[in-house]
């Protein structure tokens, strides 16, 4: 892991963070996670499995600060990290072998429901949920992975644009005199 590449890492999940604060909750205090839009754009990106689990990591760490799920942080912390290592698997095995906004869509949409899907398990055991699982699934979990998969599918091409022109620009040298 390069210096870079953790930066990188950070700003996407910082702007994942600011876009995850501004949507407001809905269903029992559930909301659209963007931030876990971001996590998934960066696992597409960077293909690598340590710089996958640390985001995945610091995405829990992040929401458990955030949730207006009642009990919500554990569980925040425990579908991020499951997330991410699914969504890492399913990349290795199906990228570069179906076309790529096709693939970010498709694998967004099954991270997206396997995130719900293990945060409601996790809850459940851990603190309760305030609602019956199948009534917060369709709710919550399905709109959130409808909205999910159209942010990934919105962002991924101008994240890896926005790269692309930062990986061609030259350093400037801000201490070089004039």
């Amino acid at each position: 892991m390069k210096i870079k590449e953790i930066v990188q890492v950070s700003l996407l999940l910082g702007i994942g963070m600011i876009l995850h604060l501004i949507i407001p909750g809905y269903g029992a205090g559930m909301k659209p996670d963007l931030l876990l839009s971001m996590l998934f754009i960066i696992i597409f990106m960077k293909k690598d499995f340590k710089l996958s689990m640390l985001a995945g990591v610091v995405a829990g760490l992040l929401c458990m600060l955030t949730t207006q799920f009642p009990g919500g942080q554990l569980p925040n912390l425990i579908d991020k990290i499951a997330t991410a290592f699914l969504v890492y698997i399913l990349v290795k095995l199906f990228f570069g072998r179906i076309p790529d906004l096709i693939g970010i869509g498709i694998i967004g949409a099954i991270g997206t429901l396997f995130s719900g899907s293990v945060f409601l398990i996790t809850a459940l055991a851990l603190v309760g949920i305030p609602a019956p699982f199948g009534i917060l699934f369709t709710t919550v979990v399905v709109p959130a992975t409808i909205l999910n998969t159209i942010g990934i599918v919105i962002l991924y091409p101008i994240v890896r644009f926005s790269s692309g022109i930062v990986e061609k620009s030259k350093p400037i040298d801000v201490l070089k005199k004039a």
